[in-house]
């Protein structure tokens, strides 16, 4: 367990979380308060801009982030939870 807003995810934890699910968009959380704030609903956004944002405010990574059995399960979406309760079985 990682209290993101505590103790903040790093670069490399990021960095491997994208290598288990291929896209940092795939981590990105459309959610966040700041997402529409920040004006960003009405942009083109890259890899790397998802990445930034991670990393720069914890509220835009989807969570929970779970990890099992080297596969990632992230947000709280209704899919996302079917997935992984068929994992745990």
């Amino acid at each position: 367990m990682q209290d993101i807003k505590e103790d903040r995810i790093t670069a490399e934890q990021l960095d491997e979380l994208r290598r288990m699910t291929g896209s940092y968009e795939s981590l990105f959380s459309r959610r966040a308060i700041k997402y529409k704030t920040l004006g960003l609903k009405d942009k083109v956004l890259k890899e790397s801009d998802f990445r930034k944002l991670i990393l720069e405010e914890y509220t835009f990574l989807k969570r929970p982030v779970i990890i099992f059995n080297k596969k990632v399960f992230a947000g709280s979406d209704k899919n996302v939870l079917e997935e992984l309760k068929l994992a745990l079985k």
